[in-house]
């Protein structure tokens, strides 16, 4: 059985899950001033300057390293941004992305051919249901294109998580600073191209303090303080007594979109996440559930 953590390292995964869930809110503010792809674009130039001065360059391959930055930045970030520029609430847009984790184990069953067991066919099941639920409410605050958007950036975030673990780079920190500069040349060329020139001179005069501390933290909040820290722990810990504090992310991500935007959550909402939720927790309890019980018996 995996211990429990010492109560300085439980504060610091729980203050990791606060950030990555109310990082949703703050998506919002800046979303509020700055285009989708130029937001992404600055929020990985900030994550890359000055860090790369101070991290040295990972040793993998160069394109493991760009692919990498290019589902990470251009296909979760990017995607995700453009959904939650009116096309997706930050609540929900934070529980959707948790899907991730199926798909995560979708592409690496399929590299590895391994088979997906009966917990998690079950754990997708209850996900999945979530998400069906989602889908059959679109409209207002939550579309249907900006659902496909948050599922198209998990998918990334999956491939994401699947071509880190090949590249296996022994700094996860330093792999994320240096994967930001191939993730912000073709975010500025999606920009210009796809938002206009006009939009992005308009975005860069309309900004405001708060806009650039949202990009701010999206750079060094999220990513640098967020993978540093989390890294950090499950070097320390095993992976099965650190993961579980990641359902919180979306319990704060909706409660803070709750709390500081005033998104309603109706019934339906709240079952479409009791849906995902359960889904996320089978997937990542059950084999430590199972366990206490083969040791209890």
């Amino acid at each position: 059985m995996p211990t429990p953590l010492p109560l300085r390292h439980f504060l610091l995964a729980l203050a990791v899950a606060c950030v990555w869930g109310t990082n949703f809110v703050v998506i919002k503010i800046a979303l509020g001033h700055l285009p989708p792809f130029l937001f992404a674009a600055l929020r990985f130039s900030l994550a890359l300057v000055p860090a790369m001065f101070f991290l040295p360059r990972p040793s993998v391959k160069r394109g493991n390293l760009a692919l990498f930055g290019l589902l990470i930045g251009v296909g979760q970030f990017g995607l995700l941004y453009v959904a939650m520029k009116g096309r997706i609430s930050p609540g929900i847009a934070s529980l959707v992305i948790q899907v991730q984790v199926f798909f995560t184990i979708g592409l690496s069953m399929r590299i590895s051919h391994e088979r997906v067991r009966n917990f998690q066919w079950f754990a997708l099941l209850l996900a999945t249901i979530g998400i069906a639920i989602i889908m059959l409410n679109t409209g207002g605050t939550t579309t249907f294109i900006g659902l496909l958007l948050v599922l198209l950036a998990a998918l990334s975030w999956a491939g994401g998580n699947v071509t880190a673990k090949q590249g296996s780079p022994s700094n996860m920190l330093a792999y994320v600073v240096w994967s930001s500069a191939f993730a912000i040349p073709p975010l500025l060329a999606l920009s210009i191209s796809i938002e206009g020139w006009n939009a992005v001179s308009a975005g860069l005069k309309q900004a405001d303090a708060a806009t650039w501390a949202a990009v701010a933290w999206q750079a060094w909040g999220n990513s640098l303080f967020g993978y540093s820290a989390w890294g950090w722990l499950l070097a320390r810990h095993p992976a099965a007594t650190i993961m579980p504090m990641a359902l919180l992310v979306p319990v704060f991500g909706m409660g803070a979109s709750v709390f500081w935007l005033g998104e309603s959550f109706p019934a339906w909402k709240l079952v479409a996440a009791v849906f995902v939720m359960a889904g996320l927790a089978v997937n990542l309890l059950w084999p430590r559930v199972r366990s206490a019980l083969y040791t209890a018996l």
